[in-house]
């Protein structure tokens, strides 16, 4: 076998991810905000590009179009002007003497707020008195006039606070201390700054910072500013007049609380199955974050991509949710304007900005046109569910999608991430129609595993104090409806949905009468 160099031809095929084919890939995968903030970030470095400003009436003409139009329309009013006719002229010269009497009216009864001024003489010199001329010229307000703007903001957590803290403390060193500790409380309303570093960063020794956390839990709302979750409650009961030595191990064993262990907490508080009812009914009429209400944000909505509604025939209409699409448009002329007579280092920057702006009016158009595609057959396949309900849903992966509608699974995954559908029994995104399957019992179709999950909350809600369904017991009437699940499987989908075991149901049931039955 000899070494030496040669030269040889080879013709191979390869992918090539190319600039424009990755940004239609990043496009697809984009949620309708995320969609929005790049285009704007697009429309603010490439000049080629503007938003489509059309309306449901008509288009209206690109800026440059326009500026050009109202020089016309300015250009022909002029003429008209020179040329008027003589029976503007005419017209524009009648008294308003002869006006009134046509009209057998005085102008005054005609245009009560001009108070006869409609011939032409000037309006009264205000007076000393700055009320003088209130509510006389209702019309001369502005159309810019925003009565939003007077509503008062509303008052966050800390500001709430800070309001307390200057009633309640007079001395500016103990209030410094305050506000430092103000800073450090959550939106929920606690406290999780180290009081040692606080102090140390202030020059303070740590009892007075502890005094001063003392005072502030002492505010409004009850329970604010406390450093953990039973010192919340505990503070809560304190300001009820309801912190005695049996709520305060009730509130020291939480965790027994959540697991439903009443035989322990009854021996722990030292109190009957009556008295623990009515401690545990306290406790959850407490609040355990008193400082989320204050100053939140807004819940956004979700804004869904696809519509989906009844048709006349009993079909669904599938249509894209247009407020959700970002409009834009290539400017040809601006182009073809600016690229005469420019250097090639600057015509080279043009063309790169046209080939951009193409690529992305057309990778929006596919992007459209393919989740409407993918929207469509999960329709077609989820009819059932859109017409009967969650117990209809049935079992689809991103394979079957794909083959029905001939495109690539990596694809459809991307188009269903981060995308709502609106349909008649609410918004969904797309994956949620995207479930694993279960075999039948009986041999026939399967089952959905979010339909199945859905029955086991129909069941577990159904039972009654007396009656509480084992993991067991669930089996076996899952199988008798004909779904083959295993044990595991209806211990996991119940963890899931977060409903506790037979055994914490039944005490959490036999120890509140309101849930005896």
């Amino acid at each position: 076998m000899s070494l030496s160099p040669k030269l040889e031809f080879r013709q191979t095929q390869s992918l090539v991810m190319t600039p424009q084919l990755m940004q239609a890939i990043k496009l697809l995968q984009l949620s309708n905000l995320d969609l929005v903030s790049y285009v704007d970030a697009e429309l603010e470095r490439n000049p080629l590009l503007e938003r489509d400003e059309r309306d449901e009436q008509g288009d209206i003409a690109a800026p440059s179009e326009r500026v050009s139009d109202l020089a016309e329309q300015q250009a022909t009013s002029l003429d008209v002007a020179e040329d008027r006719p003589d029976w503007l002229e005419t017209r524009l010269e009648v008294s308003p003497d002869a006006i009134a009497e046509r009209l057998d009216t005085d102008l005054s009864n005609v245009f009560p707020d001009d108070h006869g001024r409609a011939s032409g003489e000037a309006a009264p010199a205000p007076s000393g008195d700055p009320w003088a001329t209130t509510g006389t010229r209702s019309s001369a307000v502005s159309e810019d006039y925003n009565l939003e703007a007077f509503v008062a903001e509303e008052k966050s957590l800390a500001d709430i606070l800070g309001d307390q803290l200057g009633l309640a403390i007079g001395d500016a060193k103990l209030r410094l201390i305050g506000y430092a500790l103000i800073d450090e409380v959550d939106a929920a309303g606690y406290m999780r700054g180290d009081l040692g570093a606080i102090a140390d960063r202030l020059g303070a020794d740590i009892a007075t910072v502890e005094q001063v956390l003392a005072v502030l839990q002492g505010f409004e709302p009850a329970g604010i500013c406390a450093r953990d979750l039973p010192e919340c409650l505990a503070l809560q009961l304190a300001e009820r007049n309801r912190y005695d030595p049996s709520m305060a191990a009730l509130i020291a064993h939480l965790d027994l609380v959540a697991r439903r262990d009443f035989p322990a907490l009854r021996r722990l508080c030292g109190v009957d199955d009556e008295d623990l009812a009515e401690m545990l009914a306290e406790l959850r009429a407490l609040n355990p974050k008193p400082g989320a209400r204050f100053g939140s944000a807004p819940m956004q909505p979700i804004v869904p991509d696809v519509v989906v509604r009844p048709a006349p025939d009993g079909s669904w209409l599938i249509e894209l949710n247009t407020d959700t699409l970002p409009r834009v448009l290539v400017n040809q002329s601006y182009y073809s304007k600016v690229v005469r007579g420019t250097k090639d280092t600057e015509r080279a920057y043009l063309v790169d900005c046209l080939q951009t702006a193409n690529w992305l009016v057309k990778s929006l158009d596919q992007r459209a046109k393919t989740i409407l595609k993918v929207a469509t057959e999960i329709v077609r396949q989820q009819d059932a569910f859109l017409a009967h309900g969650v117990r209809h849903l049935r079992p689809l992966n991103l394979k079957t999608i794909a083959e029905a509608i001939g495109m690539h699974e990596s694809t459809v995954s991307r188009v269903t991430s981060n995308k709502y559908m609106a349909t008649p029994r609410g918004i969904f995104e797309l994956k949620y129609f995207f479930t694993s399957a279960i075999a039948s019992s009986e041999g026939g179709e399967a089952h959905s595993a979010e339909a199945v999950r859905h029955r086991i909350r129909t069941l577990i809600e159904a039972e009654s104090a007396d009656d509480i369904l084992s993991d067991d017991t669930l089996v076996k009437m899952l199988r008798d409806s004909g779904v083959d699940i295993a044990r595991r499987t209806v211990a996991k989908y119940r963890e899931a949905l977060r409903i506790p075991s037979s055994v914490q149901r039944r005490r959490e049931k036999q120890s509140d009468p309101a849930l005896m039955r």
